[in-house]
């Protein structure tokens, strides 16, 4: 006799529900046009003016690599930059930052670059719902950090000479309360200009009457090539500012090393705050970048002549190029420092959208003004930003070959 012996079928399991995101993760944009894609070339032979990158000839890779030897080799070294370190950085290097920017060291935390510093100011200081003053146009980046309070944006102007004071005061006496006002001082990202000296002292005041936090986002100010400095001094003592820099531009944005400068208070509210993330910067890196500006003390500024020097005539081969190829076409002023340029188109019968793609399709992409409007405006789209430190003096003349040539394919599609 033959037994069949009947099996059940397995029981189906339900799928897994997907995970349920927190309500900031579903608050949070998807990029757009910048950040990685900014950074992922396209096309083989493409030129691309869209990033604020330092050239890999102005990084000092081999300076780096014998202090990498000697803090590894070191008596004092060794295995201890593997070990942990405290989250407000290693007291040598909070030293020489608090040295170079004159103030007390307790004053300097030690951040994941510039960007994370702005993270731990907003974390800090905005509250949900907030009102935050900021540059118009603006480094798009901050709006991303922003979203991380949830903080409402108030677009002030920027012009010629960076933030505009008597726009602030204007919207402060009409009873605009922001509790904190970002703006880059010093060769503004993307509109190039910078904040005199007289105006950072007004700025201050106002924050001092009113009572916000100004957000100080400094990334270039090392990178001067012509004209004298103006007087950064009041974003760094004052207690109403939090004085945000970055090796990036300067030893390279890989290193990912930069600081904030603050009022004592708040530089321990962010260290509390930091202890509830990434408890502190690489040892390592911090030990190595000591060694580096230590170990021969007129070494960075050396460097950062060098630097000045070969960013000067990129700036300055891609004006001559705009105004010889493009005359009365695009308006634009040399710059006195940074990686921007923010010419302006002049003939308004050229559809900046279509330039854009005209531009792009002959090999030659750039950020459009546009990007930068405000509120969903479109009050830059007249606007190109090109950012020239990483290109060669030549690759820069192709960009302006290409542009020149996609304005003419514009012109003539539309004859006047």
């Amino acid at each position: 006799m033959t037994t069949t012996v009947t099996t059940a079928p397995a029981a189906t399991e339900a799928p897994t529900a997907p995970a349920s995101l927190s309500a900031l993760a579903r608050a949070l944009s998807a990029p757009k046009g910048f950040g990685d894609a900014s950074l992922r070339r396209r096309r083989p032979g493409d030129i691309e003016l869209l990033g604020g990158i330092p050239d890999d000839t102005a990084l000092p890779v081999e300076a780096l690599l014998a202090s990498a030897e000697r803090v590894l080799r070191g008596a004092r070294s060794g295995p201890a930059a593997f070990q942990y370190s405290q989250s407000a950085g290693l007291d040598d290097l909070r030293g020489w930052i608090a040295a170079r920017e004159g103030v007390d060291p307790a004053r300097v935390i030690v951040t994941n670059g510039g960007f994370h510093g702005l993270s731990l100011a907003v974390l800090t200081l905005v509250e949900r719902g907030d009102a935050v003053a900021v540059d118009n146009p603006i480094f798009p980046l901050f709006l991303r950090a922003l979203e991380l309070s949830d903080g409402r944006p108030v677009p002030v102007r920027v012009g010629p000479d960076g933030l505009d004071v008597d726009d602030l005061e204007r919207q402060l006496r009409a009873g605009a309360r922001p509790v904190a006002v970002y703006t880059v001082p010093d060769f503004h990202n993307p509109s190039q200009g910078t904040l005199p000296t007289d105006q950072r002292v007004r700025l201050v005041d106002l924050a001092e009457r009113y009572g916000f936090v100004v957000l100080a986002d400094n990334p270039y100010r090392e990178l001067r090539f012509r004209g004298a400095d103006e007087d950064s001094t009041i974003l760094s003592t004052s207690d109403r500012v939090v004085h945000v820099n970055t090796f990036s531009k300067t030893l390279g944005p890989g290193l990912r090393l930069g600081w904030v400068v603050a009022s004592e208070e708040l530089a321990s509210a962010f260290v509390t705050l930091r202890n509830r993330q990434d408890s502190h910067t690489s040892t390592l890196e911090q030990q190595i970048v000591v060694d580096l500006l230590t170990h021969d003390p007129a070494w960075f500024d050396t460097t950062l002549a060098r630097a000045r020097d070969l960013y000067r005539e990129r700036a300055d081969v891609l004006v001559d190029a705009l105004h010889e190829r493009l005359p009365g076409i695009v308006e634009t002023r040399r710059p006195d420092g940074g990686f921007f340029l923010w010419p302006r188109l002049t003939d308004a019968s050229i559809d900046p959208v279509r330039l854009h793609a005209e531009s792009a399709e002959r090999g030659a992409t750039y950020q459009q003004g546009e990007f930068f409007a405000s509120g969903g405006r479109r009050e830059f789209a007249d606007h190109l930003r090109l950012a020239y430190g990483n290109h060669t003096t030549d690759t820069l003349l192709a960009f302006v070959d290409r542009l020149g040539a996609a304005v003419d394919a514009v012109r003539a599609s539309h004859p006047a």
